[in-house]
């Protein structure tokens, strides 16, 4: 009796550690979301390709916006009406765009904030993009077109997207470095936009730091 309790006891802990050594990339990141950036930069992932519309009311393919553009983009998720994460973030990302203004890297790194709300439309992102001062050959804004195509873009960029009350949301943020071909290639905390300015640096094969 004590001999098989034993073994089960073992047999659970074995499969415990094979679970956690997945989760954590084989005990090299803490937590399953280290691990997934990880593997996002040893092996980036295509993102799916996704109709956007734009402040200007035009809607297009994401995937078409990125090679038509040419740039490394940064992108981050965000909607209007939010007063307090999307501000921080935001102002984070004025940061960039004015180091990517003072290096002279417009033709190299662009910003891209895409709003998961619904309720945002090109008025709203024309507004909002005022708002933060933003120089549209730098730094442009977008909404999803289709809700079912938006969750498939949210699923592998990793955003959680709540409903809240009055209208809000309760979401996750991160700045995501995207390779012109539509490849998610790094992805970093808001507490590192420098990082994620030189990992976008790299990938458009600049030379120099702007933090």
């Amino acid at each position: 009796m004590i001999l098989r309790w034993v073994l089960a006891l073992v047999l659970a802990m074995a499969a415990g550690i094979g679970v956690l050594w997945s989760l954590t990339d084989g005990f090299s990141a803490l937590t399953a979301e280290a691990a997934r950036r990880q593997s996002v930069a040893r092996q980036p992932r295509a993102i799916p390709d996704v109709r956007v519309l734009d402040a200007s009311g035009r809607i297009q393919s994401l995937d078409a916006n990125l090679h038509d553009d040419g740039r490394v983009a940064i992108v981050n998720f965000f909607y209007t009406r939010c007063v307090s994460l999307c501000l921080a973030q935001g102002s984070l990302t004025g940061q960039m765009q004015q180091v990517i203004e003072a290096e002279g890297l417009q033709d190299k790194v662009r910003l891209l904030s895409v709003s998961f709300d619904p309720r945002d439309k090109a008025d709203d992102l024309a507004r909002y993009a005022t708002r933060m001062h933003a120089q549209g050959d730098v730094w442009q804004f977008m909404s999803f077109d289709d809700p079912r195509q938006m969750q498939a873009a949210l699923d592998l960029f990793g955003i959680t997207v709540i409903p809240a009350p009055l209208g809000e949301f309760e979401h996750n943020a991160a700045f995501h470095v995207v390779t012109p071909d539509g490849r998610l290639a790094r992805i970093f905390d808001l507490d590192a936009p420098g990082l994620a300015l030189q990992a976008a640096q790299d990938l458009a094969g600049t030379a120099g730091a702007g933090s």
